[in-house]
């Protein structure tokens, strides 16, 4: 998986499982984030993809 691909990854999870109720396993969205910055991307990265995918 390249950069791009785990970013727009770890976005989505933090999406769909995320957010301040969190309602499902929150290891989800945390282990999506952590291969994303594994595979080089920065917070700065996911935050704005999440931004992104959420006004699309």
């Amino acid at each position: 998986m390249d950069k791009q691909q785990a970013v727009q990854d770890a976005a989505r999870a933090v999406i769909e499982h995320g957010g301040p109720d969190c309602l499902t396993d929150p290891h989800i969205p945390l282990e999506a984030m952590n291969r994303a910055l594994d595979a080089g991307a920065s917070h700065h990265e996911i935050a704005a993809e999440i931004r992104r995918q959420r006004g699309a």
